[in-house]
């Protein structure tokens, strides 16, 4: 099972693709918006988005999360359970909308995060926990010349992923060694506590990540 240092790394890969994305430009001016910001993956993407120099709108389900989302950094909380975020980053961010979405629910905020994107805008796919099938109307991907991408390193060739984590080691990677940047351990189970820890999962109260240790 996964050390907390493998842990580190995961995530550190996990989110570089989108990072790696905006690395040849400047940081100034960027904003990102981060579902799922209580998250093990949000938590960390928090923290390695402010070492960049980027500013951060996040969603979460509860003013406890958003709380924790806050302390790490984020610039601009939203409950997507009582607020609607696409009217709140047009508020927030008068009409510009953001620069980038990673987005972890797939499906059903499809549309939405379109729809919260600005011109040049990209939306990072790191999770379908919504579902993966919707249908959407794609003119704004042609109007304000959107991308969406799927962020992982599944089907990259050796020469992308070599590329990938040299920019991760350039980029990120220092502020990890330095503790700057960490992931949020809410709680540790052995082995035998699998059930346990994956009901945990379930109740989605926890904020970071849930690790199995031997």
């Amino acid at each position: 099972m996964p050390s907390i240092s493998h842990v580190i790394e995961q995530q550190v890969i996990s989110l570089s693709n989108g990072y790696t994305e905006v690395s040849s430009q400047p940081y100034d001016g960027h904003v990102f918006q981060i579902h799922g910001g209580s998250s093990g993956i949000g938590t960390f993407a928090i923290q390695v988005a402010k070492h960049l120099g980027i500013k951060v709108f996040v969603t979460a389900g509860s003013e406890e999360k958003l709380a924790a989302c806050k302390d790490l950094g984020a610039d601009v909380c939203i409950n997507y359970k009582i607020e609607d975020f696409v009217e709140r980053v047009k508020q927030e961010t008068d009409g510009k909308c953001v620069d980038v979405i990673l987005d972890n629910i797939g499906g059903p905020y499809l549309q939405r995060n379109l729809n919260s994107l600005g011109v040049d805008g990209r939306l990072f796919i790191i999770g379908f926990q919504g579902g993966a099938v919707t249908e959407v109307n794609l003119q704004a991907v042609l109007a304000r010349s959107l991308t969406i991408q799927a962020a992982g390193l599944r089907g990259r060739s050796l020469a992308n992923k070599a590329q990938i984590v040299s920019e991760v080691e350039k980029n990120v990677w220092p502020a990890v060694a330095a503790g700057k940047v960490k992931p949020v351990i809410y709680r540790t189970f052995p082995l035998s506590e699998a059930a346990e820890a994956h009901r945990l999962i379930e109740s989605s109260t926890h904020i970071g990540k849930i690790l199995l240790l031997r």
